[in-house]
Order: structure tokens, then sequence, then C-alpha cells
């Protein structure tokens, strides 16, 4: 399985690209938002998505691991396929969309391609615990639309308690929570406290 490439734009495609990479070229399918970023000879690096059928290997493209991973997920669902993963993250930041599905957001779910009412609630249904919504305040992470911005400390509980209640957890269960955080937290390290507590169970 080809799971990252690193190399040099060769061609452009509509919806793909070949990469150039050690002299060899690789055919990888790119989402639109991604092709908008890319020119010829460019350097570029892809977390890339092998698909293979009797008749042909297929590489999808994602500019980075939060895309990748919420690619990987998507194409579990029943009736989402590649293509339409692909279209999906050109559409909406990882960010939204695992807010989308946490906060059971058919609304924003339904806008976007390839996403009927049905194809929504199964998105919601089948990945909202496979999303892990810490990933949500990931510090570390590559892609600055997962960070959780931070708020005055005067407020921080209160934040956290909002945060957590659009996350889809319970008056019970972030009270619970919350009483564990210290006075010097910060909203993004209370946020991060709760979920590692929640996720627990």
């Amino acid at each position: 399985m080809i799971a990252y490439l690193v190399g040099k734009i060769k061609f452009l495609f509509e919806d793909s690209c070949i990469l150039l990479v050690n002299g060899v070229g690789y055919k990888v399918f790119i989402n639109e938002r991604t092709r908008k970023n890319l020119n010829v000879n460019q350097e570029v690096e892809f977390f890339t998505y092998t698909a293979v059928r009797e008749d042909s290997i297929t590489l999808y493209g994602l500019e980075n691991q939060n895309d990748y991973e919420l690619f990987t997920k998507l194409i579990t669902v029943s009736g989402i396929g590649a293509r339409t993963a692909l279209n999906i993250l050109s559409k909406i930041s990882s960010r939204d969309l695992a807010l989308a599905i946490h906060q059971k957001n058919v609304n924003t779910l339904t806008t976007l391609p390839g996403v009927g009412k049905k194809s929504a609630q199964r998105l919601i249904l089948e990945l909202k615990e496979k999303i892990s919504a810490e990933s949500l305040t990931d510090s570390n992470s590559d892609d600055a639309e997962w960070k959780m911005p931070t708020v005055s400390k005067q407020n921080a509980l209160e934040e956290a308690a909002e945060a957590l209640t659009a996350l889809g957890y319970t008056n019970l269960e972030i009270s619970e929570v919350l009483k564990k955080a210290k006075k010097s937290m910060t909203t993004e390290e209370i946020v991060k406290l709760a979920l590692k507590e929640l996720n627990r169970f």
C-alpha cells in the first residue's frame, strides 16, 4: 500500500495530478481545494490512500493527516465512495466536518456534495463514535483549523461547558468532569481534561 508520497508536480488535471517521485510518475486524485493550491514543478507531499480493485489501482491524495484520517473514516460509511469523500473535504474543513458530525448537524452535512439527508444521518450514526472529539483540541496538529481558541480565564469554565455541550455531552457528564478542573486552567486545558475523562467510558 502506498501511504505517503513526496515529489514534484509534473502535470495537473482537473481532478488529479501526475506526481514525479524518483523518476516515476504517480497519478494522484485530489480535491478541488488542493488543486487550486498546486502548480506545475511544485514540490509537494501527500498522504495517500490506495484503492485496489480487480481492474485498477487508484491513489487519492490528502494534504494533511487530519484530512487523511477523516477520508479513511468517510469511505467506511455506506454510500460514501472515495470520490465523494474527497469532494466533501474540498468543501468543508476537517474541524468543521468533525463538529457537524458530533453536533448531529444534518443541515450542514446535506450541503456537502453527494450527501443527502439519509447519507447525513448515516455519517452521524456511524462516525460519531469513531471520530475522537479530543482531536479537535490537538495543539500538536499541523492543521491550525483543528485548534480550539483560548478565551479569558474568567469565563473558562462556562466556555468549556458550552464547547462540551456542542459536542453532545449531557449536563450531568459535563458538571462531573468540570469539578476536576483547576482555577488556573484555560478553556482549552479544561476541554482537553474533560474529553480525556469522558473518553474513558
